[in-house]
């Protein structure tokens, strides 16, 4: 996967490079595709995203990231993208193929849009172990549940002329969508 730029940033951090591979392995996007994010924040997945996909609509509901993510597709060249400034589910496309949730809020609203208007492939990262469980079961209970990956990444730095790992805490990936 090519480096993207990010040289604008948010309060919250990107989606980490490896959970994005996972995320978009997962999302299996192609050029045929509307893809839809709910909580762009820095736009790394949005970015990602519309290297695959033949149109993306990214929401977030805060101003400032939402400023932030249209910086960060502007200096990636990104042209495919529309930007919305909502609170999900509202500004959602009922067309869209594949949905990735990068947040918990209002997640069991975007489920029953996304169950509502057939979304095939819906992917939702969560980091809080509880937040997990809940998700799961909203999934399952919307019929939309296909697995759960737990991804814990380490990354290498120089200690004492040899590398060391610092560890990244575990990102639990949702998969699913409906039939």
């Amino acid at each position: 996967m090519a480096r993207i730029a990010l040289p604008h940033n948010a309060k919250a951090g990107p989606t980490k490079p490896e959970v994005r591979s996972v995320t978009l392995g997962k999302l299996n996007l192609d050029d045929d595709d509307h893809f839809a994010e709910v909580g762009s924040c820095t736009g790394a997945v949005t970015v990602e995203a519309a290297r695959r996909a033949g149109r993306v609509t990214a929401i977030e509901r805060k101003p400032n990231r939402l400023e932030t993510t249209e910086k960060n597709l502007a200096a990636n060249d990104v042209e495919n993208a529309t930007l919305v400034e909502s609170e999900a589910p509202e500004g959602l496309p009922e067309d869209a193929d594949a949905l990735f949730l990068g947040g918990s809020r209002n997640y069991e609203d975007v489920l029953d849009f996304a169950a509502e208007n057939g979304i095939g492939r819906v992917v939702m990262n969560v980091s809080r172990l509880e937040v997990a469980g809940d998700a799961v079961r909203a999934f399952r209970e919307r019929d939309l549940f296909e697995e759960i990956v737990q991804v814990q990444v380490s990354t290498g730095y120089e200690l004492a002329g040899a590398t060391s790992f610092d560890s990244n805490n575990p990102v639990y990936v949702i998969v699913g969508g409906a039939a």
